[in-house]
């Protein structure tokens, strides 16, 4: 093996005390499309002239319509490979920078790595990722922090697991 050899990757499937700062993922890539970028505006009702009139948005800053910072999001937790035996609940995003936008026909992946583990009880623990979302060109377009509860060993028990982990985390 080479000495240079990056971080440790993450396995999905691993329980919670497998888990270390530092493992690392990449995503496949997703590209977006004006019909994602519809529906995105039908389902949440955000008809921003920036995502939703090619004339506005051409004379926009952006030059053109772009893809919901959202949907962006959006994507992103779709791309990642959240194991439903592990990953009991997404608990929380933040510190989300949206860098540059995302046009129709980019293609967006994901690359993270695990930033904190913290043990909150026997059945599970909190589990938090930073995430880079590249586009096609390599460029940074948005990054956040995002925040799981990741079963311990057990598959079984998942709603007393969450249940136990929301009011540990939340009282």
């Amino acid at each position: 093996m080479s000495s240079s050899r990056s971080a440790e990757t993450l396995d999905w499937s691993a329980p919670f005390g497998a888990l270390a700062p530092g493992q690392s993922f990449t995503t496949r890539g997703r590209t977006v499309t004006e019909a994602d970028v519809v529906a995105f505006a039908a389902l949440t009702g955000d008809w921003h002239s920036q995502h939703s009139d090619a004339v506005w948005a051409a004379n926009s800053a952006f030059g053109e319509r772009i893809a919901h910072g959202m949907l962006v999001i959006s994507l992103a937790v779709g791309l990642v490979p959240l194991d439903p035996d592990r990953v009991v609940a997404l608990r929380r995003l933040s510190d989300v920078v949206f860098k540059r936008p995302v046009k129709f026909g980019d293609t967006v992946r994901v690359s993270g790595k695990v930033a904190e583990v913290a043990a909150v009880g026997d059945e599970a623990g909190l589990v938090t990722f930073t995430w880079s979302i590249h586009n096609q060109d390599d460029q940074l377009v948005c990054r956040a922090r995002v925040e799981v509860v990741w079963r311990a060993d057990d598959a079984a028990g998942t709603t007393a697991a969450a249940d136990e982990l929301t009011g540990a985390v939340n009282g």
